[in-house]
């Protein structure tokens, strides 16, 4: 799956350090999960969901041929 976290943050023009603050987690977790180094546990999935006001589906793509 591709992330898309980083691109709907960049839409909503927030800056990445304080999406990490009010999700309380690092800016490295933050980095992760934009790069698709690692996936947030489904708990800080829907609240990152609900803070960028879309949908989990929203946050990731199915990469094609995979």
């Amino acid at each position: 799956m591709k992330s898309k976290i980083g691109e709907i943050i960049d839409s909503k023009g927030y800056k990445k350090k304080y999406v990490a603050e009010k999700m309380q987690i690092t800016q490295n977790q933050l980095s992760n999960w934009i790069t698709g180094r690692a996936y947030p546990p489904m708990d800080k999935a829907f609240r990152l969901a609900d803070f960028l006001e879309c949908k989990v589906d929203d946050l990731y793509e199915k990469e094609h041929g995979k």
